[in-house]
């Protein structure tokens, strides 16, 4: 099983789904999103393979989302994208991806769907 975790130490519910994997011997890749963001073809691969669109995939209560207007309902899905690959602050976390499915760890248990 080849499992990913975009990452961030910083936040407990990523660290809680982190936990979760290697409790059950899971040894995931380890990506903190924060230092190394997926790249705009990565990410919308997730996107897909979560069956989101990106503004739900998004952090909008960070100052970010406000200041770069990402509320504008005239913003395409390549520049909402974009966006979250310059400031990967406004990805939600923690995603895991297992092959060719993805879950968001909130809470933590929704990503045992994906490891069977």
């Amino acid at each position: 099983m080849r499992v990913k975790i975009y990452h961030n130490p910083r936040c407990s519910k990523s660290r809680q789904t982190l936990q979760l994997l290697t409790d059950r011997g899971i040894e995931p890749e380890i990506i903190e999103y924060l230092k190394n963001p997926p790249t705009a073809q990565e990410l919308d691969i997730i996107l897909s393979q979560l069956k989101l669109e990106p503004r739900e995939l998004m952090r909008r209560q960070e100052s970010e989302y406000k200041e770069l207007g990402l509320d504008d309902a005239s913003l395409s899905r390549a520049a909402l994208i974009q966006a979250m690959v310059d400031h990967p602050k406004l990805i939600e976390r923690p995603v895991v991806v297992n092959q060719e499915r993805a879950a968001l760890g909130r809470p933590p248990e929704t990503v045992l769907a994906i490891l069977d």
